[in-house]
């Protein structure tokens, strides 16, 4: 279910004033020379006219002594960045602007060369984090394996490709400064923002359900009474009703309802229109953080909780719980894409059947400010959350470090379009 989800290529090409900004990456050149390096350099050449003009045997044996530590220098450089073998260590998945902590192995195969000031920075889906990814080995022995970590601040929800790294080094002087390129495909799915909820949304939610036409009382709890029914051997002799069963010559036991949590049926609205705005973009992108967020905070109090959306195609999750669902949800936000063609009327429509079975609470995530009359709210027992509306961004409170304007994921087509 989650895999189907696909951006469409009518809403995946938007203004390039639209697109988010890429995260810089900074591309060390195969062989280069620190401004130290430069610097020795030009003593080196100094000395060199120097003992030419002279013909000084002492300024011949300090140039050439400069020349060995140059070649030597090289060398060692090239000698240090061979044969490592590098993985990394990727969480199963991240939350935007929550830290990510992540680990690059390093297996040092030589035989007698330690590895020494080696520095690994990402090529490839830099652009899903605040800052190029970088970390730093300072000593890994001959024949040993070291454990590196990188705290990564992620900034952009979705499936994010990491490839090609490069691995980099200028030990021992840092004159020279000496870059490979590896290549190892692997993703990393980052989820959208979550929020922290406030209680007046906790609150609305469960007046919303009480206040329904479809509420039931539910049987096999211990809070209120419900009824009578013949008693069964192993079931709890403190419901035994002996008043009832004295005139019945049976026992009877007491039946009890259950208070159950809201049972919530979440719909996200992705609609951008035919000319979508950056604020719209922004809109869109909030919402996808306030649906993870209801989603987080509901499951986290033991709710009932499904989700219809649109994708490529309808995308309908039955009302369940756990950590499992939990994650199926959050994984279906992080992929959703923008869509300009089914607005939110379609989604209501597409989600009444559901609603309709499972008597559920209707919460409505939507980027524009919709309002529902109260024969409406009353009927179908429906809570509006819009991205566009003050009071609803106030039920929220997310990180300052979120950037809803530049949080949506860089498609393919888009970072070409960037750089071209």
């Amino acid at each position: 279910m989650i895999d189907s989800i696909a951006m469409s290529t009518a809403s995946s090409i938007a203004p390039l004033d639209s697109l988010p900004q890429p995260t810089r990456v900074r591309r060390q050149p195969s062989l280069d020379f620190s401004v130290t390096g430069l610097v020795y350099c030009a003593m080196m050449m100094f000395m060199g006219i120097a003992a030419i003009n002279s013909q000084a045997n002492l300024l011949f044996g300090v140039f050439g002594l400069m020349i060995g530590i140059l070649l030597i220098t090289i060398a060692i450089n090239w000698l240090v960045l061979r044969k490592l073998k590098i993985t990394r260590v990727l969480p199963e998945n991240g939350v935007v602007a929550e830290p990510l902590q992540m680990s690059y192995q390093i297996e040092n195969r030589k035989r007698y060369w330690p590895a020494l000031s080696v520095t690994i920075a990402e090529l490839d889906g830099a652009d899903a984090f605040m800052k190029q990814p970088h970390a730093y080995m300072l000593h890994a022995a001959a024949k040993n394996t070291a454990m590196i970590p990188a705290e990564l601040l992620p900034r952009r929800r979705g499936m994010h490709r990491l490839n090609r790294f490069q691995v980099s080094s200028s030990f021992p002087f840092g004159f020279i400064k000496r870059a490979w390129d590896r290549e190892k495909t692997e993703t990393l799915l980052i989820y959208p923002p979550v929020a922290r909820v406030s209680e007046r949304l906790t609150n609305l939610l469960q007046s919303s359900e009480n206040s329904g036409a479809s509420m039931r009382p539910r049987r096999g709890g211990a809070d209120e009474f419900y009824g009578v029914k013949d008693y069964r051997i192993g079931e709890n002799p403190r419901y035994i009703y002996w008043r009832r069963s004295a005139r019945t010559g049976s026992l009877v036991s007491k039946e009890m309802t259950h208070v159950a949590p809201p049972r919530i049926l979440l719909l996200v609205d992705t609609f951008l229109g035919t000319d979508p705005s950056p604020q719209r973009r922004a809109d869109v992108e909030r919402g996808l953080g306030m649906a993870a967020s209801i989603v987080d905070h509901c499951l986290a109090m033991g709710m009932m909780l499904g989700m219809v959306a649109r994708g490529s195609d309808w995308i309908h999750f039955p009302l369940n719980r756990g950590k499992r669902h939990r994650r199926d949800l959050l994984a279906a936000l992080a992929k959703l894409p923008t869509n300009s063609q089914h607005d939110h009327q379609e989604l209501v429509e597409a989600a009444y059947a559901d609603q309709a079975a499972s008597a559920a609470t209707t919460v409505l995530v939507t980027p524009i400010d919709v309002r529902l009359s109260l024969g409406e709210r009353a009927r179908g027992g429906t809570v509006v959350v819009s991205a566009a509306n003050i009071a609803a961004r106030s039920w929220f409170t997310f990180d300052p470090r979120v950037d809803f304007d530049h949080m949506m994921p860089i498609e393919p087509t888009s970072a070409a379009r960037l750089e071209n």
